[in-house]
């Protein structure tokens, strides 16, 4: 049995354990409000600050009292261990954008569950039910439209061309554990697509002495001197700054193209890469097994995966899993015309981005030159 099927198990049970009778046999979102009204005020969690509207939204909503606070990834993980632990669970509802530590930490030692709001399954994304995936949040690349009327790159493995040396910019994937979770997640779901890129693009096929076609695109990435930065505000800044005027490539968060209006950047969205135009990053919602407001969390949750719940984060270019829920109308980058055209995060193999952070950290320092 390998460690991802023991963690889901093991969440699952748990899940069942807790769940009352209602969830378990006939779902009532009306009677779930009423459990909520007689537990203390709920305590939520999340790594961006959004989450104080996102409580003040949902208190106004059920007349229920909640607290937003932000938190990083990191420190969300170790506070309900630590409470778990101590049998003094403070928490309501832990939003994680870290899905593999998450996965890895919480679930298989029983500290949290994932609840998945039954009347809401058939509408979220089947990749997104187990765990519950609450937002999808994109990463592109991205060029400059005042210098190119297109994407000058239309295959992945341009990058890794002399051309294009020390013209692509990428956060430091030794900081970033999001590009090593990228890299394992494209040698699971996509490395057949990567080695039919290289085909495409040199037209024969891919023979290497690495063990996938991902390994080699990453180890020729790293080897082609990309510019590395600590933000991807840097990496957006670096291509399309008012009055660039070299030619570069980034990959950075879709909510960087707010920047065109506020900043006067120039970013434009590389549509029609092959075989991909960037990945999605996911944000996994937990509640902490022993919380004092289970019914409150469990409508946290409920709340969170409706438009009104979640719309704070959507003005950041984030996508819900509720695939009722359409992106923000203002999302400034065209993605919405592109979503299939993006690596979706599949957390059936979280554990394998998890056990690989290292090994895939080594493996850039390895080939990465200035």
């Amino acid at each position: 049995m390998t460690r991802l099927m023991k963690a889901l198990m093991c969440g699952a049970a748990f899940a069942a354990l807790a769940l009352p009778a209602m969830a378990q046999e006939e779902f009532s979102l009306d009677a779930l409000i009423e459990a909520a009204r007689a537990e203390p005020p709920v305590n939520v969690y999340d790594s961006t600050g959004k989450i104080v509207a996102m409580a003040e939204n949902f208190a106004a909503a059920y007349g229920l009292q909640a607290n937003g606070v932000k938190a990083r990834a990191a420190e969300l993980l170790e506070t309900v261990i630590r409470e778990v632990q101590a049998g003094n669970v403070q928490t309501g509802v832990v939003l994680i954008a870290d899905v593999p530590a998450a996965i890895g930490q919480l679930l298989p030692e029983g500290f949290a569950e994932s609840w998945l709001p039954p009347d809401q399954a058939e509408d979220i994304d089947p990749l997104a039910r187990d765990p519950l995936l609450v937002v999808a949040s994109p990463y592109v690349f991205a060029y400059s439209t005042a210098l190119h009327q297109s994407c000058p790159v239309t295959n992945i493995w341009q990058l890794t061309d002399p051309e294009w040396k020390g013209k692509v910019v990428l956060e430091d994937p030794l900081r970033l554990p999001t590009f090593t979770d990228w890299y394992s997640q494209m040698e699971s779901h996509a490395d057949d697509r990567m080695a039919a890129a290289y085909e495409a693009h040199y037209g024969k096929p891919l023979e290497t002495e690495y063990k996938s076609a991902t390994e080699a695109f990453v180890a020729a990435l790293g080897g082609n001197s990309p510019l590395i930065t600590d933000t991807d505000t840097a990496a957006a800044e670096a291509v399309a700054a008012p009055g660039q005027t070299e030619t570069f490539i980034s990959m950075v968060t879709a909510a960087k193209f707010r920047d065109n209006a506020t900043k006067g950047l120039t970013l434009g969205l590389c549509t029609g890469m092959d075989p991909f135009i960037g990945f999605n990053t996911a944000k996994v919602a937990l509640i902490p097994k022993g919380t004092p407001s289970p019914n409150a969390a469990k409508l946290f949750v409920h709340f969170i995966m409706t438009e009104a719940g979640i719309s704070p984060q959507l003005e950041d270019g984030k996508i819900s899993y509720n695939t009722k829920v359409p992106l923000d109308p203002h999302e400034p980058s065209g993605l919405g015309a592109h979503l299939d055209e993006l690596l979706p995060y599949n957390p059936s193999t979280a554990l394998d981005d998890w056990d690989t952070r290292q090994d895939w950290q080594d493996f850039w320092r390895l080939h990465y030159t200035r």
